[in-house]
């Protein structure tokens, strides 16, 4: 790769689990070292706490736990240079989160990233679909 060596660091895998096994896609992490620094669930949750303007709320909609959406943000706000989400605490008058500037980038980004990985591999992910629809065919 070359450059900036914490760039180089960076690279793409596919995820290992699939959520809907009926629909063939890329689901795309971004990896520095052996953490994951953005990837599908943190994307969502950032939308999330994005449209709601709570991590907890964010957390719900996707059926996680407070302390799981809490964690995710931690880890977010932890290996980027800056943090993604600036949260308020909680309590009589309440908490709030939002996205931070860099927070709403990384998110934008990382949506085009996903967007042109998509187009780029349309053929590849059509030829696979289709080798998977005669697989499912013969045994049905």
């Amino acid at each position: 790769m070359g450059g900036d060596p914490a760039v180089s660091m960076l690279f793409f895998r596919t995820m290992k689990r699939i959520r809907h096994p009926d629909r063939v896609g890329l689901h795309l992490r971004v990896v520095l070292g052996a953490e994951i620094a953005m990837g599908p669930c943190k994307a969502d949750l950032l939308d999330g706490i994005a449209a709601t303007g709570s991590i907890a709320a964010a957390g719900r909609r996707m059926g996680m736990s407070y302390k799981r959406a809490w964690t995710l943000v931690e880890s977010m706000n932890t290996l980027f240079a800056e943090p993604l989400v600036d949260a308020a605490k909680g309590g009589a008058g309440g908490g709030g989160a939002a996205l931070t500037p860099l927070g709403t980038r990384m998110l934008a980004a990382y949506r085009r990233l996903e967007a042109a990985a998509a187009e780029r591999g349309a053929a590849e992910l059509a030829e696979m679909r289709q080798a998977l629809r005669a697989r499912a065919a013969k045994q049905g």
